[in-house]
């Protein structure tokens, strides 16, 4: 008699966990998030606010995908708001048209760099890129000292980029004399704001309106973002440096042995981690066409930490890809988002936030533990 085997269908807990351990759950959950509040919250779907979340969106990704690479090592760097900040200064105080004397007189700049007439880079056809570059230069430094004393002297990360967050941020406070540099030029400023593609048709109905934001949804924030997730998307997943780094997250020890140069690969994981800070602050400053000392502080470490680990980037290491870091942001920015639209205080907003992040460390130790149970 011949045997015929019956393939069973799937059960329901089995379909559950395949989504749960894919690439696309965060993804999933923000879809899931929007159709569960839209009805609630009509302003969510406006094309106002949608502008406003994608805008809120593309730094935050850039700074993000920094942080991943230093997740991926099991590391952790908190002076990324710093190097935010003080690298805003630097480029508006090389950039600024003119500074007033009754706002900036005090500082120890004033005289040398910053005058009535501006910055040094004031009038100067190329002045914005060699800004840009300042600001980059600056943050590898940042980056490189971080990783020199994490590598070579075997200090922990969460402390030298503790000690790196306080003393660049107080910095970046002195020189400034905790006063914005405004007044930069407009070309700097499109880099923030600025359409790729914009149409205005001249109407006034209510569908022409709305055609002209999603055709403004193209702008240079957008452009320099997805610009940096697909060159750390091939680094990181797609590169033998990525499998070092990702490798040294798993087992230094045993990465070490294996001949990965551990110490030069965490060193470039710093500077990344710095530079991706340095290029989100090219746009938040010119989205707020200033230079501000205090930007990066409160709770933008919070923000940017949450989103890469709610994307799935282990805490402990060995586990990170940059699509999980973009679903992370989408997710995150989504929820301030609503948070705010609720109106709800900054510390009910924070503490929300919080309990996600903790959420997103559970599910990752849950993750974790079904993947190696469906490997056995």
């Amino acid at each position: 008699m011949q045997d015929i085997s019956v393939t069973k269908p799937s059960r329901t807990s089995d379909r559950f966990v395949d989504l749960f351990l894919s690439d696309y759950f965060i993804l999933y959950m923000s879809l899931a998030y929007v159709a569960v509040l839209a009805p609630f919250l009509p302003i969510l779907l406006a094309p106002a606010n949608i502008v406003n979340i994608l805008s809120n969106m593309w730094p935050l990704l850039i700074v993000a995908i920094g942080q991943t690479f230093v997740l991926a090592i099991a590391g952790i760097d908190l002076s990324q708001g710093a190097t935010v900040a003080i690298t805003s200064v630097v480029g508006a105080m090389l950039i600024t048209t003119s500074v007033s004397p009754d706002v900036l007189s005090n500082a120890p700049i004033w005289g040398s760099v910053l005058t009535e007439a501006g910055g040094p880079l004031a009038g100067v056809s190329s002045g914005v890129g060699l800004a840009i570059l300042a600001m980059v230069v600056v943050a590898t430094l940042i980056g490189f000292l971080n990783g020199l004393a994490i590598a070579v002297l075997n200090m922990p990360a969460f402390m030298v980029t503790l000690v790196s967050m306080i003393t660049i941020s107080a910095f970046a406070i002195w020189i400034t004399q905790s006063e914005n540099i405004a007044r930069l030029p407009e070309s700097f400023i499109a880099l923030g704001k600025g359409d790729i593609v914009s149409v205005y048709f001249g109407a006034k109905d209510e569908s022409q309106i709305a055609r002209k934001v999603i055709y403004s949804l193209v702008t240079w924030p957008m452009v320099i973002a997805l610009t940096v997730a697909v060159v750390a998307h091939v680094l990181l997943n797609r590169t033998v440096f990525g499998r070092q780094v990702l490798a040294i997250g798993i087992n230094r020890k045993a990465a070490e042995i294996s001949g990965v140069p551990v110490r030069r690969v965490i060193v470039l994981v710093f500077v990344i981690s710095a530079i991706c800070a340095a290029l989100a602050s090219v746009l938040y400053s010119a989205r707020l066409e200033a230079g501000r000392p205090t930007l990066g502080e409160g709770a933008f470490l919070l923000d940017v930490i949450g989103a890469a680990v709610i994307g799935g980037t282990s805490l402990f290491g060995g586990k990170a890809k940059i699509l999980w870091t973009f679903f992370g942001v989408v997710f995150f920015v989504l929820l301030s988002n609503t948070l705010n639209l609720m109106n709800l205080s900054s510390f009910q907003v924070d503490m929300v936030k919080g309990g996600v992040i903790l959420s997103a460390a559970l599910l990752d130790v849950v993750r974790t533990r079904l993947l190696r149970e469906r490997t056995r």
